[in-house]
């Protein structure tokens, strides 16, 4: 059986992680040439191979992992280099994007020749070692990555067509993130009221699961923040406009959006956070 070729578009941490357990267990992974000095060195880390675009068109898979608001114009640059070959890559959007624009990528991909796949990722980055990350897919051709099974990377394939994985990413995504939201957006307004002290030892009685767990994805928010904030909106768009709580994610947004400016400049609000979760 001749060697599986994944190409990664783009080797960002979670793409380059996929990317090297991938490699590390006898996949060839490539990546399109024209990313950034530091994308070709998470590649060249990972064992990654630098190619042309061109030879997209070439590889078993296609594996989008970009930001959110890149998904649309990552499917339209590829289309046409996988789309029009005899091999008919895979390609997966992976991204942490509504149904909506899963389905739109789907049409982009489709209408070039080319075959598609719903993704969504839940979990951390790999590293060398442990399960790594769960990967969904629906639709399908998606049953075409029982292919890579067996290859270091989780997959699990759902029953129903585009969009059921991404609306999974959305949901989940949803709890996790938005707790995150809510529990910072509190513990702010307690410290402005002067009772962030007392909130904090109240928690640690009756509610230690949770202070324990804001004690460690708070901290870690502060840096993904300016990231997770057009994933937060994508969440938005999945809820619906026609649905009063989608403005509270729409509002979520805004707020990481403030974290992420704050880390950006003096850091005051991340301090403040990190103070008071420290506080017990």
């Amino acid at each position: 059986m001749s060697q599986l070729v994944v190409a990664i578009v783009s080797p960002g941490t979670m793409g380059a992680a996929i990317g090297g357990r991938l490699h590390a267990h006898g996949v060839r992974v490539v990546t399109p040439a024209g990313r950034s000095e530091a994308s070709r060195a998470r590649a060249h880390a990972a064992g990654i191979e630098i190619v042309e675009t061109s030879d997209l068109g070439t590889v078993d898979f296609v594996f989008s992992i970009v930001p959110p608001s890149e998904a649309l114009a990552t499917a339209t640059h590829v289309a046409d280099h996988i789309g029009a070959t005899s091999r008919r890559p895979l390609y997966i959007d992976w991204n942490a994007v509504s149904p909506t624009k899963a389905k739109q990528c789907d049409a982009i991909i489709r209408a070039a020749g080319g075959r598609f796949a719903d993704g969504g990722i839940i979990g951390l980055p790999p590293g060398p070692e442990g399960a790594g990350p769960l990967l969904f897919s629906s639709g399908p051709d998606a049953t075409d990555l029982a292919r890579l099974d067996g290859f270091g990377v989780r997959f699990k394939r759902l029953d129903g067509p585009v969009g059921v994985a991404s609306s999974l990413k959305m949901s989940y995504a949803g709890i996790t993130k938005g707790t995150i939201a809510l529990g910072a957006a509190m513990l702010l307004a307690a410290h402005r009221a002067g009772c962030d002290e007392v909130l904090v030892a109240e928690m640690a009685v009756s509610q230690a699961q949770g202070l324990a767990a804001f004690q460690r994805s708070i901290p870690d928010m502060f840096g993904k923040a300016e990231r997770w904030a057009p994933e937060i909106e994508e969440i938005a768009a999945f809820i619906g406009a026609d649905h009063v709580e989608a403005g509270i994610y729409a509002e979520m947004a805004s707020f990481y959006r403030v974290i992420a400016a704050d880390a950006k400049g003096d850091g005051a609000l991340a301090a403040t956070l990190s103070a008071i979760l420290k506080s017990r």
